[in-house]
């Protein structure tokens, strides 16, 4: 399968330009150091090439930065939540003015085409509403006390420090996610971002820094430390971390999760997904293919909600897979820059071998590629591929595992609980979705024995969640919840308070003491 159109790619330097120019406009002061200068490379999939070189974070500044924000929680913690919220909502106000700058620098980096880019950048504002609002409705209960003059109640209170680890393929939302509700609640910020993506970490923080000379907060509510695993290392096992939200994958979990818990620190993993879509006989087979083809090849299937597995009726198997294969012939492979393209670069060589050892591993397991290939852009060092679509005999060990590649494995069925099952088989637990206009097919998917995933869609696919729900995923996507609905509780610590104001001293379950 080949594209019908592949866009040419910008020089180096005119991406170096484009970094200067959106670093300028948000403010950022920091060095570049010219490539192979020493300290942290900052590259681009685009063309696989260094751009720059910028300091990287020692263990000793990443402890300082920790040191930074427990001192400045204290003063943070005591401030009325209302007043809180308008330092997100000049946060806010920023991303707004310098929406453009931003996303540019997400393409630069990550490689996501222009409109998911600014996506991107419009989840962090929409963040920044939804926590504003929240600033004034961190509420807690009132309880019936089964003692006569008693009052019993909730009440809600800041955590302390939080570390907030991200990956390469969200590098600014899901930061935003986690600052925007942390510092609402009362909380500070230590983010360390993506080896891969430091550029626009560089940005978010001087806009951080911005908000808080404009309306009197503390510097030290959040701070950036920047490197590798050492230095990460130091937000898993700093006792002063009182939460640790970890974006990446199962593996990264496995470590983080028990050193964390180890010290009695809180976590919240966003880890792997592998995510799928049943369709049904009853299914619009035209909403279906859209849905399917932007989960399943947007973002060059590099993101955690991408649409890995396909379980479609055996009845609409081949029909569906074959209008499928002709839409992913019509998708622009290219510069994520250009106008019309719609599947960007891989992140790198590794995804690149990953991809091609999952495909064909695929292969000796029975499985039939349709596409997959690798897109000559004329530059060595980036890696661009056609979206591959391949059916496969069953849920053999490939399909049970998650490539963060455009890989779309095709499985059939025969009756509802046996697309339930293929749905729940995996181990992993992020986002699904069912193709239907049968209210049966779609409630049974959504039932406590239907989709086992934190997110179960019914007619769009699984990709593309509003920041309005709670984000997250069961079994070995980590069980963590970010952004909309009640995901703020993890950001704070629960006090469950009685008052007496009677003069007698009743104790609870009847007991009578002396």
């Amino acid at each position: 399968m080949t594209t019908i159109e592949k866009s040419a790619l910008p020089t180096t330097d005119a991406l170096r330009s484009r970094v200067r120019d959106a670093l300028a406009a948000v403010g950022v002061t920091v060095d570049l150091g010219a490539p192979g200068a020493g300290g942290l490379a900052t590259s681009t999939p685009i063309t696989g090439d260094v751009l720059f070189t910028i300091d990287e974070s020692t263990v000793e500044q990443a402890d300082a930065a920790i040191a930074e924000a427990a001192q400045a929680f204290s003063a943070w913690r005591v401030t009325p939540a209302p007043v809180r919220g308008a330092l997100v909502a000049r946060l806010g106000q920023l991303l707004v003015q310098h929406k453009a700058d931003l996303a540019a620098l997400v393409t630069i980096e990550a490689g996501k085409i222009t409109s998911e880019a600014l996506g991107e950048v419009q989840e962090m504002i929409d963040i920044c509403e939804f926590a504003v609002g929240l600033s004034r409705q961190l509420y807690g209960k009132t309880i019936a006390s089964e003692r006569p003059g008693h009052r019993l109640m909730e009440t809600w209170h800041p955590l302390g420090v939080v570390g907030v680890i991200t990956a390469f393929n969200f590098p600014v939302a899901v930061w935003a996610w986690n600052t925007a509700i942390a510092l609402v609640c009362g909380d500070t910020v230590v983010w360390k971002p993506s080896e891969l993506t430091p550029l626009t970490a560089v940005a978010c923080q001087a806009l951080i820094e911005r908000a808080c000379a404009d309306v009197g907060a503390p510097a030290g509510v959040s701070r950036l430390i920047q490197g590798g695993r050492e230095v990460g290392e130091r937000l898993v096992d700093d006792p002063r971390v009182a939460l640790l939200s970890a974006t990446g994958s199962v593996r990264m979990g496995r470590q983080v999760g028990p050193r964390v818990a180890q010290r009695f620190g809180k976590v919240l993993l966003e880890l792997g997904g592998n995510n799928a879509a049943v369709v049904t006989p009853a299914a619009d087979l035209d909403l279906a293919v859209r849905g399917i083809v932007f989960s399943a090849a947007g973002t060059a299937g590099q993101r955690c909600t991408t649409l890995r597995r396909l379980i479609v009726h055996s009845s609409i198997a081949d029909e569906l897979v074959s209008r499928i294969v002709a839409a992913y012939r019509q998708l622009p492979v290219g510069d994520p820059f250009a106008d019309g393209t719609l599947v960007g670069p891989l992140i790198h060589e590794t995804a690149y071998r990953d991809m091609v050892g999952a495909l064909q591993q695929a292969v000796a397991e029975g499985g039939e590629v349709i596409g997959g290939e690798h897109v000559d852009m004329g530059d060595e060092g980036s890696f661009y591929v056609t979206p591959a679509v391949v059916r496969m005999p069953g849920q053999t060990a490939v399909v049970h595992s998650e490539t963060f590649a455009p890989i779309l494995y095709v499985l059939t069925y025969d009756t509802l609980d046996e697309a339930i099952a293929l749905n729940n088989a995996v181990p992993q637990g992020l986002s699904s979705s069912i193709f239907t206009l049968d209210i049966r097919e779609a409630e049974r998917f959504l039932s406590a024995e239907g989709s086992d995933c934190g997110i179960a869609n019914v007619n769009i696919g699984t990709s593309g969640a509003e920041i309005g729900g709670a984000f997250g995923g069961e079994k070995e996507t980590g069980g963590g919840r970010e952004s909309g609905s009640d995901a703020w509780k993890a950001y704070m610590r629960r006090a469950t308070n009685t008052v007496n104001y009677s003069a007698e001293l009743p104790l609870a379950q009847g007991v009578h003491f002396g």
